[in-house]
């Protein structure tokens, strides 16, 4: 059996440092949770499976990831680095890579050139493309009969829409459908981030988790709400994902990686400790 992922997220928002990690809530509020470099160095130490690094207002301010913070954050660690923020061209791919990352994260640009995707996969491997979708529940479902509709917890109906530009945009598509097409399109891995539940603490959303896991063969990233190990185990085991993402418990210092990890051995969840 495949051992199941425990990754950090560094969230990275330009200053006059020249980079520093920030956690919010869905994606505004931020607060400043430390230097990315520094922080990637601690979850190198403490066993994490592999990092990744959003600079998340790259689209939003029209410019490109922070190069610089990322070869300082590559020379650090000894793990796979995905990045992402801002990538909208293979030449883009090309340069994060020349950087130091292993994988980049493609979100915006995919949505708006869903073809950069094949292209990418097909220069550099699909091993090196993880496509990041965004999306929240919306619960107007009698004008969307072709949407993907999903039971939430409370049975209440809804799908689950795209959002761009750090979730500052709907976009009208349906997540689970594009899901399906980004793997066709040649995406070696989806980072699965619900915008309802990011920062909340509350959980994985795992009915969409669930849906997209279960339509694709390639790896499932979940993302958005962990607020404990135990909703860890719910993403791997309700929601059928094969890596769990998570920034503030860590960044802040409430859970370790290695203590989450032993959590997850002992509850029966394969995990490389």
């Amino acid at each position: 059996m495949l051992t199941k992922r425990i990754i950090p997220c560094l969230d990275v928002t330009l200053d006059e440092s020249g980079g520093t990690v920030v956690k919010g809530v869905e994606f505004v509020d931020l607060k400043k949770a430390g230097d990315p470099v520094e922080l990637a160095k601690r979850y190198n130490l403490q066993g994490a499976d592999e990092l990744v690094f959003l600079d998340i207002t790259a689209s939003h301010e029209g410019r490109g990831t922070m190069v610089d913070v990322i070869e300082r954050t590559a020379s650090e660690v000894f793990i796979p680095l995905t990045v992402g923020g801002g990538i909208n061209s293979v030449e883009d791919v090309r340069q994060i890579l020349r950087a130091g990352a292993d994988k980049v994260t493609i979100n915006t640009a995919a949505v708006k050139n869903p073809e950069l995707i094949r292209e990418a996969s097909g220069i550099f491997g699909s091993q090196c493309i993880v496509t990041a979708i965004d999306c929240r529940r919306n619960a107007n479902v009698e004008d969307n009969p072709d949407k993907t509709i999903l039971t939430l917890e409370d049975g209440t109906p809804a799908w689950y829409e795209v959002v761009i530009y750090g979730g500052r945009e709907p976009t009208g598509i349906d997540a689970v459908q594009w899901a399906k097409k980004v793997e066709e399109l040649g995406s070696g891995e989806i980072m699965l981030t619900s915008m309802d539940r990011d920062g909340t603490y509350d959980g994985f959303d795992i009915p969409i988790t669930l849906a997209v896991s279960e339509a694709l063969e390639i790896p499932i990233i979940a993302s958005g709400g962990v607020g404990n190990p135990q909703h860890m185990y719910e993403g791997f085991v309700n929601g059928k994902a094969d890596a769990a993402l998570a920034a503030s418990i860590f960044h802040f210092g409430e859970y370790t990686v290695n203590d989450t990890k032993k959590y997850l051995r002992e509850k029966e969840i394969p995990v490389r400790l």
